[in-house]
């Protein structure tokens, strides 16, 4: 039988299944990405925004009530432009419903008008042929035919028929998808979440995507090694857990007294836990002996499963982490940045920039990590560099969330173009001016990214395949090459007015050598003799080399 209401616990499984639905997806939506630059996450984001909403919001059978942590939970969990937007579709979502306790179809149709309207208001200039069409059109189309007699089931079914000829459509409103030969990756993302959602009302139980196994992959690491070292003090000792085979044969000891081997082993640590169960013994011990509780343990079987933990790192890891959640001191102005390499940070970091939060290889800084960073800083102002076009959205919600009107979002969409704005020579003493000019600056900025293609592309009589070098400059491809320096190099010729400017910074990627470095050096004092380049060790994996030029 159909459903003509749903309510909070409903809703809350509904959820889950377009996550399961969409992680069965994750690298489809991923692939659609624009330019074959391998920064494609919008099927990424979305996953960890929903996550973030599942996680923060606790089960609730009235509606309202699971839709007010889950909305906030998306908020603070958004990643990416996609994932923005999405939370904010599901925040006008939870506007509406903010008084039902079960939603039959008149508000559900009424909450996805005021999700896609509440979705296109985050957006400052909203763009058709994206995810926001596929939001409108969707429940726009389909809107006459919903009355107090349709089912749930019968409205998400039409809702999503219809979205899917809007997405169809995409190419035909977005020049760069008709030539690039793909949908919009935000709107099918979301179809995949809504056909999870109705998935579960009838019945569809979608599999949880489990990761791959890998044979011998490497260990995590946890904690951070550098915290240990020739000059570290060792007083915390190690923490052992060990599952132990008491063994009858060879030249093990057969007469094992459970009383007798704690007090033998007591001598050499203390939290001690010893658990028999049958023949096995599950051990716990702190010590700064292990190899006497090896030694000791072994004379009666053998380890099946063995944990040794240094508990200084450990204690350092923790008080690092205190320290980096204290608030800071008292300034004028603070800044934040978003980099991918852990060269560019300990570059922010020397630049001045109070806080760096380090990334993964696409940038993907969420809104919560923006509010935890401004509640560390007590400042008068404090300006924000996303560093990715991708994560300007992110930044200017947490500054929503946050309620601070002396929060900047400076439209960096690069790590080159903050890097220029905060190294501008303008006096730390007059804070109005310094934000002024670091706005003004980046408009002075051109970027030039070169990486790899990562499949076939045609735009704008441009054509690569993939594997071939590419370079982007201020987001759009402008020269392809076989060869990455020799790419790099038609781009810079191609810079209007490169003979003129003199200011050039060249970030280095990972795997980048000395002599790769020492040669593209060279090839731009050749061509190029008036252009100062200053070659820095940034770290970044996606592009192999990031050019500012000013």
């Amino acid at each position: 039988m159909k459903n003509r209401k749903i309510n909070g616990t409903q809703f809350e499984q509904m959820v889950r299944g377009g996550l399961a639905n969409l992680r069965l997806r994750e690298r489809e939506v991923n692939k659609l990405n624009v330019f074959p630059v391998a920064d494609g996450d919008t099927g990424t984001n979305m996953c960890a925004t929903l996550e973030g909403g599942l996680r923060y919001a606790k089960s609730n059978e009235i509606l309202a009530h699971y839709l007010k942590g889950f909305s906030e939970g998306m908020l603070l969990g958004a990643r990416g432009n996609s994932g923005v937007i999405l939370s904010q579709f599901f925040k006008g979502m939870q506007l509406e419903l903010a008084r039902c306790a079960v939603a039959g179809p008149g508000e559900l149709r009424n909450a996805l008008i005021r999700g896609y309207r509440n979705a296109y208001a985050a957006v400052i200039r909203p763009v058709e042929g994206t995810m926001l069409t596929v939001f409108r059109e969707g429940i726009e189309h389909i809107r006459p035919q919903i009355n107090r007699a349709t089912a749930i089931e019968d409205l998400l079914a039409m809702y999503i028929a219809e979205m899917k000829k809007t997405l169809a459509y995409t190419p035909e409103l977005l020049p760069v998808l008709k030539e690039s030969g793909v949908i919009d990756s935000g709107g099918q993302g979301f179809i995949c979440i809504f056909e999870g959602m109705l998935g579960f009302l009838y019945g569809d139980i979608v599999p949880e995507k489990k990761p791959p196994v890998k044979a011998a992959a490497a260990p995590v690491q946890s904690v951070d090694f550098s915290l240990f070292n020739e000059n570290s003090r060792f007083e915390d000792g190690y923490c052992m857990e060990f599952i132990l085979q008491l063994l009858k044969n060879g030249s093990y000891i057969q007469l094992f007294h459970l009383d007798r081997y704690i007090g033998d082993i007591g001598v050499y640590g203390n939290s001690l836990v010893v658990v028999r169960d049958g023949s096995r013994l599950k051990v716990h011990i702190h010590t700064h002996r292990p190899e006497k509780v090896i030694a000791l343990s072994r004379q009666y079987g053998e380890f099946l499963t063995f944990k040794l933990e240094n508990m200084q790192l450990q204690h350092n890891e923790v008080m690092r982490e205190d320290t980096q959640k204290r608030r800071l001191p008292h300034k004028p102005l603070a800044m934040v940045a978003v980099v991918n390499g852990d060269g560019l940070k300990k570059l922010y970091e020397e630049l001045g920039c109070d806080i760096v939060i380090r990334c993964g290889e696409t940038m993907n800084a969420s809104a919560q990590e923006f509010v935890d960073a401004f509640s560390r800083i007590d400042a008068d102002a404090i300006v924000v560099f996303p560093n990715d076009k991708n994560v300007i959205l992110a930044a200017q919600q947490a500054a929503q969330l946050y309620g601070g009107e002396r929060i900047h979002i400076m439209p960096s969409e690069s790590v080159a173009e903050g890097y220029f704005a905060i190294a501008m020579d303008v006096p730390e003493n007059v804070t109005d001016f310094r934000i002024s000019s670091m706005r003004s600056g980046l408009r002075n900025i051109t970027t030039l990214l070169q990486t790899t293609a990562t499949r076939d592309f045609s735009f704008h009589q441009l054509t690569c395949h993939a594997g071939d070098e590419i370079v982007l400059r201020n987001g759009e491809i402008v020269s392809v090459n076989t060869d990455s320096t020799a790419c790099l190099m038609e781009a810079l010729r191609l810079v209007p007015a490169i003979d003129d400017i003199e200011t050039c910074v060249v970030f280095c990627g990972a795997g980048v050598t000395e002599d790769e470095s020492e040669a593209l050096r060279e090839r731009l004092e050749e061509e190029f003799p008036l252009l100062e380049a200053e070659f820095i060790d940034g770290g970044q994996k996606v592009y192999r080399w990031m050019i500012g030029l000013s």
